[in-house]
């Protein structure tokens, strides 16, 4: 029988398995916005699908900074594994969904991400879900140390994704990307600025 790897050697493992699926979304992300730059005439920019680029952008880099939390974990499992890659995951298939392999049968990324907005928001929602539990998973302690804040921040971005999903209207797009990016930048400043 092999000695248990050390909490430490787990937690650097786990962590490069997942900057590997991270490394890969904001990959996709990069290479979309660089599109725009190589070929600036050939789709029609949507202001608010590059609201969502830039929050998922700052999402991901947010996620990447707060998992150094991970280390707090007296044990780290299979289960706790696989619910990371998993959490990871999310984030790739989010920016798969805002820059797929092509939208030429679209017309333009208004007319595509509209057309896919159920996908992208409900993934979204699933995601702010998915971050309670990853939120949790560090210990109680430091969940209750967020505040009331934090639990109905999330409770809020599901409920306005949901919304963001079932319509079309895009008043209704075009002021959830802005104030969402907004809160997200005071958010990040104001919760995680320093690591600690």
């Amino acid at each position: 029988m092999q000695p248990a790897a050390s909490t430490a050697e787990i937690y650097v493992y786990i962590r490069t398995v997942m900057s590997i699926v991270i490394s890969l979304s904001l990959a996709r992300l990069l290479t979309g916005l660089a599109g725009f730059v190589q070929s600036p005439g050939k789709h029609r920019v949507y202001l608010v699908h590059l609201g969502w680029v830039l929050s998922m952008f700052l999402f991901i880099i947010h996620f990447w900074w707060w998992e150094y939390r991970l280390q707090s974990l007296a044990v780290i499992n299979f289960g706790v594994y696989l619910f990371l890659i998993c959490f990871c995951c999310l984030f790739f298939f989010l920016c798969v969904l805002l820059f797929p392999a092509s939208v030429e049968e679209y017309g333009g990324y208004e007319e595509y991400f509209i057309s896919r907005r159920r996908w992208f928001f409900g993934l979204l929602a699933l995601t702010y879900a998915v971050d309670l539990i990853d939120t949790f998973l560090k210990g109680q302690a430091y969940f209750h140390s967020l505040g009331w804040e934090y639990p109905v921040r999330n409770a809020v971005f599901i409920v306005l994704c949901i919304v963001a999903a079932m319509t079309a209207n895009r008043r209704f797009q075009a002021i959830f990307v802005s104030i969402g990016l907004i809160y997200q930048i005071s958010f990040i400043f104001r919760f995680y600025d320093v690591l600690g």
